[in-house]
């Protein structure tokens, strides 16, 4: 039987190396983006078919219905979803300061959108059949899930919701033998964090982590890779930080 997943934001960044590491893993892929560029062109062409990209803006409920409707009339179901996608606030303010726009722009994508995505895909795979391979449902949030950051209050609010959209699907969908999971990244060498890259070099360098050194796409995508795998199926609601070892608390 052909395994099917689907990974939001999956056209860049985290989200491009998960789609890389699940093609390469045997899956056909669902790469949802807002829009593809050179290196999903090159996948999709190297894979014949077994990558495809599907539009979508997760901020928007009929959107991501749509998109589901797309990914089952291309591959006839889905075994597995990643929700990636997210953004950062366009400016960071200090929450004393932050504006409704800015929260609203986050929140409808990271929170509302990953919700409303894995609502949709969650009512698909209950009408499955997977004797062979567990469906599985695994959530990218953030160490900014329990980590204070002033002056980006809106984006910890929303990862930190991501834990709790987790705990609810786990605890619904267990009855059905589809398995949730949290992956919290830690910091990432991205486009999203290009811009603070000295801050985090030396921050790193000081010893901010036990792992003395950033983490990448590939980091979290094996991780992903493992939760994706039927060796995982008895454990649900589980949150695996890859991180470096930021979460230990140190003396």
């Amino acid at each position: 039987m052909e395994r099917v997943a689907v990974v939001t934001g999956g056209t860049k960044g985290i989200g491009f190396g998960i789609v890389q590491e699940l093609y390469e893993d045997g899956f056909s892929v669902a790469c949802l983006g807002r829009t593809k560029n050179q290196e999903v062109e090159k996948l999709i062409e190297l894979s014949g078919g077994k990558v495809k990209f599907i539009p979508v803006d997760i901020s928007d409920i009929n959107k991501i219905r749509n998109s589901v409707k797309e990914v089952i009339k291309t591959f006839g179901r889905i075994d597995v979803l990643v929700n990636n996608a997210g953004v950062a606030p366009k400016e960071r303010n200090d929450i004393l300061n932050t504006t409704s726009e800015s929260f609203d722009f986050v929140v409808d994508t990271n929170l509302k959108g990953t919700y409303f995505m894995t609502q949709a895909v969650a009512n698909v795979m209950v009408g499955q059949t997977s004797e062979d391979f567990p469906m599985k449902i695994i959530n990218i949030s953030s160490m900014s899930a329990y980590t204070s950051s002033t002056n980006r209050g809106e984006y910890c609010i929303s990862k930190a919701g991501i834990s709790m959209i987790t705990t609810l699907f786990a605890d619904r969908l267990s009855e059905h033998g589809i398995f949730v999971y949290e992956v919290r990244p830690g910091i990432i060498k991205t486009d999203m964090t290009s811009t603070v890259t000295e801050k985090y070099d030396s921050m790193i360098e000081a010893g901010l982590l036990p792992i003395k050194r950033w983490g990448t796409p590939k980091d979290i995508a094996g991780a992903v890779s493992v939760l994706s795998s039927p060796k995982m199926c008895y454990s649900t609601g589980d949150v695996i930080n890859v991180d470096g070892g930021y979460h230990i608390r140190r003396l």
